[in-house]
This record gives C-alpha cells, structure tokens and sequence, in this order.
C-alpha cells in the first residue's frame, strides 16, 4: 500500500493529484487522515481520508508519501505515525515522496544527507545535509522531492516512473494531455 498522509492544512493539488495519478497507474493508494477522518486542506476543502493513522500497519507499507501545505506539514511532522512510516520506509529503502514544505520533515529527519533534494523556497535550511537544486522534481535513491503545487503532476509522475516504470508514466502523461 501507498500512503499518502494527510492532515489538516495539507496542500489540497499536492495531495490529490498525486492519487490520482498514481490510480490511474493501478497502484494500490490510500489516503490516510492524520489526527482526523476528514481532513481539510490550506485552501479549505475537506476530504474523507481512506483510513484513520491508527489503522496503518507498517508491514503493508510500499511507500509513503508527503504532502506540503501550511500547516498541514507541521501537522505531517507533530505526528508520531508518520514518523514511524517515515523510519519504516527509510529502513526497508521504501520510496518516499516529499513536496512543498514537506522535504522539511525529512531533512530534519536527517534522510536527506548526501541526497539531491528540493522544496518551496524558503525551507531549504531544514533540508539538512541535501545537494539543493532549485524547482521542478528532483529523484535520488529511494527519495523524490518537488518544489511545490505547480509541480505536482510531474512530481506524481517521477513516482510512477519509480514505483511501476517510465513506459507507464509516460502513457499517463499523454493520457492526460500533459504535454
């Protein structure tokens, strides 16, 4: 399973494009609420979450992702689940992704040192130890970052690439009319 966590102040395009894209690549996604079933976005849409964080087993994990958003992302941080899944992920070199402010958890973390990273400017600080790269969508090792919402089909796609295969990717970009 897929984990992408979501907690109240996610940043909504950064969240759900991702599902989207990644069920529409036949991955098994679940979006998991993080202190509540119906989270609500920065920008004031709530969603019913798949499953409550209480009803995650780490053993079923096959990668977690990190939306961004204010203060979703604090939130994402305050929250001893996510950083298990996080440590969890790290140990068995399960996929992470990480968006927007997100990037941020990870840096302090620690998972970043010696990886190639991005994030929405301002936070670059907390990406402790990376190789910064300024925008767009960054891959290294097991970990993917991108900058921010204006990124996140491509970030949603780099994951396809990495989590089924480029073919697959690139049938959804065109698919969906990303040229």
């Amino acid at each position: 399973m897929i984990a992408v966590f979501l907690a109240d102040g996610f940043e909504e395009i950064e969240a759900l494009a991702v599902v989207d894209i990644l069920r529409r690549a036949d991955l098994c996604v679940k979006t998991i609420g993080v202190g509540t079933d119906t989270p609500t976005g920065a920008h004031a849409i709530t969603v019913q979450a798949d499953m409550p964080e209480t009803a995650l087993v780490l053993e079923k994990l096959e990668a977690v992702i990190l939306p961004g958003g204010m203060p979703g992302t604090v939130n994402l941080e305050n929250s001893e689940t996510v950083q298990a899944a996080i440590s969890y992920a790290l140990q068995q070199d399960l996929p992470i992704g990480a968006i927007c402010a997100a990037p941020s958890i990870l840096g302090h973390k620690g998972a970043l040192r010696g990886t190639k990273a991005t994030c929405y400017p301002g936070f670059e600080e907390a990406l402790q130890g990376a190789e910064l790269f300024k925008g767009g969508v960054v891959h290294d090792r097991n970990i993917t970052t991108a900058a921010g919402a204006g990124v996140a089909i491509d970030f949603a796609l780099e994951l396809v690439a990495q989590l089924v295969s480029p073919a697959c990717a690139s049938s959804i970009r065109s698919a969906i009319q990303c040229l």
